[in-house]
């Protein structure tokens, strides 16, 4: 990340955006022309070895992309569900090998057999109709269970927009210190996978001195397996906004960027009508609700980057750099984007902030555990009876999460990957251990993280899983740090070779990849790689002992 890249990023602000502006540039063909790079480096005073290091890293600018028409879902969930060779093949017909790509994941996860064309997703039995889709140009509505056990936060019935007007107007009246100890009360905990409140965020943001200053929603939902963040910003866009105004209100920022990924065109369209409805309505731009406080969004189209989940490479993102992690501290709070102070937060985080300046900070931290406090969203996969979003209080059993609103699996499971591919690998024997909350996770061996639910059926080898753990992480690694950029590679090299040749894995070796790999990485990304295959060393180390050295 270069300090100088970011102010020359930072002088046209978010009006005009680089990273923006190459995403446009690549929509005709899947990648930029070289003119349209010419044009940016004059303009934005980039390099071509720098704007090159940007294009090359994303999986939707990159040469490779070039003539890409349709795109397969090779996320976990239709991994494991087995259905995407069924999709390859009817795609055939349609489609040469060259016009084939990639996407991962399109957040059908409830119905699996995912595909993406002409700015579209389908999944489900929507691969049947492939003529009708290509031919006809038909679309097709998703839908999905939604339900919750104990308080409905956001899984409640939408409030109109008359609602939250009178929510922000209520929060302008008040000063933003006294917001912030709402949000301490609260007890509010960042929902994308670390957990860190953000009454700190907002208050150190606030605390520094700034002509300009940024709230990010990271809308980046790139976990296989989950797509609670898509259920909000396509049913609950309104709380999802509301909580962007009310930071931006409390730190004193002029904006607030919506970072929204490319593989959800369809949450794209609705927060964008759900934007323009705040400006009509004047609860953004100038003087909002007659106040002296001006907030504007920015909306972002990522172009296909798992890293970009982490907080740092996002902003690098933004500013149109390779989104490499950054080193910290500074923290972005501190030094954020364009070297602005910034407070990033996920969707599910910030559409909490409305319900608690509604019904206080007491009402939200009485839901719940001792330090986990509110609600969670989960996603369930096609493995259940009845998948789809569910919302249930932090602390409620994970027993009652698949039993009772899951209705159980429709076929054999052994595995729950839970919270990502970050996240534990749950051996169905310790359903009944387990609670939805940071602390059960975490003292069980787990990880709570994004509170998705990717199933590994019994016929599917936990060997095969972890291989695909490590290929991902070595695809999506930034490359910055040699611990998860080699190691993941080297990982997905030793299990590939004992899966397909005679080669015995040593483990004492493995095992020293892994401590390597956990703590040598600067970020989640390599350093969290390695939770979940210590979970299925321990869990099933009889199956994987055919793979290993005796």
């Amino acid at each position: 990340m270069s300090k100088n890249l970011s102010h020359l990023s930072g002088r046209k602000g978010l009006v005009y955006n680089l990273f923006e502006d190459l995403g446009i540039s690549a929509k005709e063909k899947g990648t930029p022309d070289k003119s349209d790079l010419t044009r940016l480096e004059k303009e934005f005073l980039f390099g071509k070895a720098n704007l090159f290091g940007t294009i090359s890293f994303y999986d939707f600018l990159k040469e490779e992309n070039r003539g890409k028409k349709v795109f397969v879902c090779n996320g976990s969930a239709c991994m494991t569900a087995g259905t995407q060779d069924h999709v390859r093949e009817k795609l055939k017909p349609h489609f040469t090998i060259e016009e084939t790509g990639d996407m991962c994941c399109l957040g059908r996860c409830h119905e699996n057999s995912a595909f993406h064309f002409d700015g579209y997703n389908y999944s489900g039995s929507a691969i049947d109709d492939i003529e009708k889709i290509v031919y006809q140009k038909n679309t097709a509505i998703d839908s999905y269970h939604v339900g919750h056990i104990g308080t409905p936060v956001l899984t409640q019935s939408p409030s109109g927009i008359e609602e939250h007007a009178e929510i922000i107007n209520q929060c302008l009246q008040c000063d933003p210190s006294d917001l912030i100890d709402e949000l301490k009360l609260s007890g509010l905990r960042g929902r994308g996978g670390a957990g860190f409140p953000i009454s700190f965020k907002l208050s150190s943001c606030r605390e520094v001195p700034s002509d300009t200053k940024y709230i990010v929603c990271n809308a980046d939902e790139g976990d296989p397996g989950a797509y609670s963040d898509r259920y909000v910003m396509e049913h609950q866009p309104y709380s999802l906004l509301s909580g962007m105004v009310i930071a931006g209100y409390i730190t004193g920022a002029q904006w607030g960027v919506l970072y929204i990924r490319a593989e959800y065109p369809e949450s794209i369209d609705v927060i964008q009508n759900a934007v323009d409805t705040y400006y009509d309505h004047l609860l953004a731009g100038n003087n909002i609700c007659n106040s002296n406080f001006s907030f504007n969004f920015k909306i972002i189209k990522a172009q296909g980057a798992y890293i970009c989940g982490e907080e740092t490479a996002l902003l690098s993102s933004i500013e149109g750099q390779r989104p490499e992690v950054r080193v910290r501290p500074p923290y972005p709070t501190q030094y954020g984007l364009f070297q602005k102070p910034t407070v990033v937060n996920n969707v599910e985080t910030l559409a909490n902030i409305p319900f608690i300046m509604k019904h206080g900070g007491h009402h939200f931290s009485a839901i719940g555990t001792e330090k986990s406090k509110g609600t969670k969203l989960i996603s369930l996969d096609g493995f259940f009876n009845r998948p789809g979003i569910y919302e249930v209080d932090m602390g409620t059993p994970l027993s009652k999460v698949v039993y009772e609103l899951g209705l159980g699996f429709r076929t054999s499971v052994k595995a729950m990957h839970i919270g990502g591919p970050l996240g534990g690998l749950v051996p169905v024997s310790k359903i009944d251990d387990l609670n939805i909350d940071f602390e059960s996770f975490s003292n069980s061996g787990f990880l709570l993280g994004h509170a998705s639910i990717v199933c590994i059926p019994e016929s599917y080898p936990i060997v095969k899983y972890i291989s695909h753990l490590f290929q991902f992480t070595a695809h999506e690694s930034c490359g910055k740090c040699f611990p998860c950029r080699l190691g993941s590679t080297r990982g997905h090299e030793m299990f590939e070779k004992a899966i397909t040749e005679d080669f015995k894995l040593d483990l004492e070796l493995v095992n020293d990849l892994l401590e390597t790999m956990e703590s040598g990485s600067l970020c989640a990304l390599g350093g969290g790689l390695p939770l979940p295959i210590k979970n299925a060393l321990i869990y099933f180390e009889e199956e994987l002992s055919l793979y290993f050295k005796k």
